[in-house]
């Protein structure tokens, strides 16, 4: 199954290496305008006031965010091992732009488990952009559940920044594309997790599919699969 994931790539020994990577960036730096600060939210289908309803969208979603299943693979796809505890778990993600195929390594650095206010219901996770990413900067996924109102909604706040030490050819693609594709992968990610959520509402099931598998590692999201190309991209692992 990895051969026809990744082509000629392997991307399990790549998953590997980031054991011994570090992250990139110091929450120190990050200020306007050298970076990108922003929130994306969704709504999804609301419940009644209150705690989470058992089997509702607020459940339904924070199932999705826990396995990466919003992330839209014909962007974004990751390589993970679902053994591992989810803080600390390290990430390879594939990042896929016009026939070039960039592996980075992400690293979860805190999961969110709490109720704000008294009232609103809170779960999620974060992931920081480990060495030789072609970013910098740390990214969170929540579902909140606003008990007094009974709204839900799927928020994703980052902060980000295209690595300083990418090379001039990458460099000059990430200042072309690199910010529209960042864009429309969170608007994307929004898209996805409303209609899954709508969809498990409907009583079908979500994903519909068994994730693909390299060895005991899993690639996210479920629907994930090879196309006949993939073997003609080109692949660059840990280009920043």
């Amino acid at each position: 199954m990895g051969d026809r994931a990744f082509g000629r790539f392997d991307a399990a020994a790549a998953w590997r290496k980031l054991a011994d990577a570090s992250v990139n960036y110091s929450i120190d730096e990050v200020r306007r305008p050298a970076w990108n600060i922003d929130t994306h939210r969704t709504p999804l289908p609301a419940e009644p006031p209150g705690p989470p309803v058992p089997g509702g969208p607020w459940e339904l979603a924070r199932r999705l965010v826990r396995d990466y299943e919003f992330s839209p693979p014909e962007i974004v796809r990751a390589l993970y091992d679902p053994a591992e505890p989810l803080l600390g778990r390290d990430m390879l993600l594939e990042a896929r732009f016009h026939g070039l195929h960039f592996y980075c390594g992400v690293r979860v650095t805190e999961v969110v488990d709490e109720t704000r206010g008294g009232t609103d219901h809170c779960w999620g996770w974060a992931y920081e952009t480990l060495d030789g990413h072609l970013e910098r900067g740390k990214v969170t996924y929540e579902v909140v559940k606003y008990g007094l109102s009974g709204a839900v909604e799927f928020v994703a706040t980052c902060h980000s920044q295209g690595a300083p030490s990418l090379g001039p050819v990458t460099s000059l693609g990430w200042r072309l594309f690199g910010r529209r594709t960042q864009l429309r992968f969170y608007r994307r990610c929004g898209e996805r997790m409303r209609c899954f959520v709508e969809t498990a509402l409907r009583g079908e099931r979500v994903p519909a599919d068994p994730a693909m598998r390299v060895g005991p590692l899993v690639y996210a999201p479920s629907d994930a699969r090879a196309r006949r190309l993939d073997a003609l991209a080109v692949h660059r692992a840990f280009p920043g």
